[in-house]
């Protein structure tokens, strides 16, 4: 008998099990994270790895923009003429009778906006004179005017608008596209979500990975202090302390994911892995102060500083560095009341940083494969709401509008549109499983095919629903 039969016969009873599990942990581990993509599946050892779209994409990336509360696109995009004529007088009664809203219980007055809009580039998009900088990149937007959503408050509808369901535990449309195509940097999250202001009330749920692997999460990103949490080493462990610990634990980990197969333990291993990358990827990321001062001129941001400005600029240094998705959060939209002052001050700090965003993406040659999204949860009413002294708008979920620029989607044209007042869809209805539907199309991804099997169903972003919008595809 020779060495190698006489080595398997001396195995004792539990060597040969977890040699054995090794095989069949594999095998198991393959088959949890196979997907319906009909391309290229997630690899057991690198579930990141970059992989083939579904047929050849418009878009490689995604910075998306999400106004938290929810801006009036009656004030910022949606002029309506008709509606200032009718400003100050009650709402219709055909139209109050049955009309439940979030805030506003007695028939309410019909409210113009007090802003002035222009008709802005040769496409001649109405943008309105609080976004002045917008308007000098307005021939790059594809405004959508008829978006529709389910929901009125802000927590259900914000999951709604980032998930497609209005509960907790599905995975954010980000999670989905990390999940889909993978990621082309080594050293960096495929999914990074920056921060302004307070988090939004359905809270980190919104960048979640819910019943995908943890791996496929966004990573939040912040201005002061660790960049990324627990990012830096403690005190008195150098680099190559921290590499033998990880070494070491991973090993741990490689073992007992042979065993029992649990992608979770394929996910720690890579998040080990990459949080040691990023000790030195992040920080030069991060450091924004050795741009030229052209550039700090052009967003207006302040290097040290936490604003929505210095966010913009971080987000096209992610996609310049192959990061497939960023997710830029502002809050302090929701204007119930004092909406001319506030509004004002919102558009302030945004204006600027996002047409420089779409500006330097374009020059840069960035902006043909980066879909630029704007939009936010829902949209608001044009009847008022309060004192007005000091008026604002209440929640509205049947008719608003978002935007995109750049990644395949048509430039200078407007879709869809609301009736006189801007309660209604008149054309081309927009629900927002259409609109998860359409960016996955842009980014190479049948969201039919884009599964992920969860208690027995193959799940997917847009539910049962969902349509490709064609006409806003370049």
């Amino acid at each position: 008998m020779n060495d190698h039969w006489q080595q398997l016969l001396n195995y004792t009873r539990r060597e040969f099990f977890q040699r054995a599990g090794m095989g069949v942990g594999g095998a198991a581990l393959t088959a949890l994270l196979t997907d319906s993509l009909q391309a290229a599946a997630p690899s057991a050892t690198n579930p990141m790895a970059a992989r083939k779209s579904h047929f050849p994409p418009k878009a490689k990336n995604v910075i998306f923009l999400h106004m938290v509360g929810a801006p009036s696109h009656l004030d910022l995009f949606d002029a309506k003429p008709k509606l200032q004529e009718l400003d100050g007088e009650l709402v219709p009664d055909k139209l109050w009778e049955g009309l439940r809203l979030a805030f506003i219980r007695e028939q309410p007055k019909l409210m113009g906006s007090p802003f002035a809009f222009q008709q802005q580039g040769e496409a001649g998009i109405n943008v309105s004179e609080l976004m002045p900088h917008l308007g000098t990149v307005s021939d790059e937007l594809c405004m959508i005017h008829s978006l529709k959503t389910d929901h009125f408050n802000h927590a259900p509808a914000q999951l709604f608008f980032q998930t497609g369901f209005s509960r907790f535990g599905r995975p954010s449309f980000g999670s989905w596209v990390n999940y889909g195509l993978g990621s082309e940097n080594n050293n960096l999250p495929g999914f990074v979500v920056l921060i302004t202001g307070n988090v939004a009330g359905a809270g980190n749920s919104l960048w979640g990975s819910g019943f995908l692997p943890s791996i496929y999460q966004g990573v939040e990103f912040r201005s002061q202090g660790d960049p990324v949490l627990f990012l830096s080493n403690p005190k008195g462990m150098t680099g190559n302390d921290r590499k033998r610990i990880i070494d070491s634990v991973n090993q741990l980990n490689r073992v007992q994911l042979a065993d029992v197969g649990d992608p979770e333990i394929a996910t720690r291993i890579n998040q080990y892995e990459m949080a040691y990358r990023m000790q030195s990827a992040v920080p030069e990321l991060m450091d924004i102060s050795n741009e030229p001062k052209h550039i700090h001129e052009q967003y207006g941001t302040q290097p040290g500083k936490a604003s929505f400005a210095n966010n913009c600029l971080l987000a096209r240094r992610l996609v310049e560095r192959g990061v497939r998705f960023v997710q830029l959060f502002d809050q302090g939209w929701d204007h119930h009341g004092s909406l001319v002052k506030n509004i004002q001050k919102k558009c302030k700090q945004v204006d600027q940083p996002i047409a420089a965003l779409i500006s330097d993406l374009k020059q840069r040659g960035l902006l043909d494969d980066t879909l630029v999204v704007w939009g936010a949860e829902f949209g608001r009413t044009p009847m008022v709401q309060g004192d007005r002294k000091a008026p604002g708008r209440d929640h509205h979920k049947d008719a608003y509008t978002v935007w995109m620029a750049g990644g395949g989607v048509k430039r200078g044209f407007v879709f869809g549109k609301t009736d006189d007042i801007g309660f209604h869809v008149a054309e081309n209805p927009m629900h927002v499983n259409d609109f998860h539907a359409t960016l996955l199309h842009l980014l190479g991804m049948d969201h039919e095919r884009l599964t992920f099997k969860f208690q027995g169903l193959d799940m997917r972003v847009t539910g049962v629903a969902g349509n490709v919008v064609p006409e806003i595809i370049a």
